[in-house]
């Protein structure tokens, strides 16, 4: 039944006979005959064929939303099997907020796959609220994120310290913080959380709020003099070397927050994901 639930979810995705032959590598009468098998074997219809283009009956779109789960969980089952064998490889689905992804992930990742080079990392980019929705969904095997989350689904694990600080346009002076255009990311995001926390424990109330969707965007326009930000130290580094940005009242004000690893409340974790986790444990 595997291969024919694989067939009508490829016909399904496609809504087409010919394009899901295609993607298989089969004819498109074998394709139909598949199908058929499988509608004998369920007894149900799962395309209505009345009209010119094919549509799902109701049948058919239960079938998709659980033939989906079982693929899924299959997939995990002969990963987790393949485990009993002790070899760090295949698959990894990582996801990580935009701070450590983009800025520390890649040299972390790097010194990994030296030692474990069959390992095959699939990297996903989001803020931390996605990153935590896709771990519970089960379509990530790891998360990094910034800050915390609080889910009894999710366990989590301290992996870095990350130090923040206020950051201006190199040269401009900066007094009073209240007076200033605050740049800062969007909700569900680690930094914009840490914003928060950071102006209520210093007593800043910002008259003016731009809100941009990236870390990357918010140096650039904090460089052209829009405003400042509290941004990761490890984000700005390059910035600082070529005198684009400077940091304000680094011993006044700064903030620190963790970045925390996250996966799934469960006692089978694939041994790469385990292996990879163990590693950003370490110093």
């Amino acid at each position: 039944m595997a291969d024919k639930l694989q067939i009508f979810l490829t016909v399904a995705k496609h809504m087409n006979f010919s394009r899901a032959a295609e993607e298989l590598y089969m004819t498109q009468p074998a394709v139909s005959q598949y199908i058929k098998s499988l509608e004998v074997e369920l007894n149900v219809q799962l395309f209505d064929r009345t009209q010119k283009k094919i549509q799902l009956t109701k049948a058919g779109e239960i079938v998709v939303y659980y033939g989906k789960e079982i693929n899924m969980l299959s997939t995990k089952m002969n990963r987790a099997l393949d485990d009993l064998t002790n070899h760090v490889a295949g698959e990894l689905l990582l996801g990580a907020s935009y701070s450590y992804g983009e800025y520390l992930l890649p040299k972390r990742l790097a010194s990994f796959l030296t030692d474990y080079p069959q390992v095959i990392p699939r990297i996903y980019i989001d803020n931390t609220s996605e990153i935590a929705d896709k771990i519970i969904n089960q379509t990530l095997d790891l998360g990094i994120i910034e800050g915390s989350i609080h889910n009894k689904r999710l366990v989590m694990h301290k992996i870095a310290i990350d130090h923040m600080v206020i950051v201006a346009k190199s040269g401009q002076t900066v007094h009073n913080l209240n007076e200033q255009t605050w740049i800062i990311r969007e909700d569900g995001s680690g930094t914009r959380e840490a914003f928060e926390h950071f102006i209520e424990e210093h007593h800043i109330e910002p008259q003016r709020i731009l809100e941009f969707g990236s870390t990357q965007l918010i140096k650039e326009a904090v460089a052209n003099g829009l405003g400042v930000a509290l941004l990761s130290e490890w984000t700005i580094k390059n910035e600082l070397r070529l005198n684009t940005l400077q940091i304000v009242s680094r011993n006044t004000y700064n903030y620190h927050r963790e970045f925390h690893a996250i996966h799934l409340n469960t006692p089978f974790l694939s041994k790469t994901t385990e292996t990879f986790l163990e590693f950003l444990k370490q110093p």
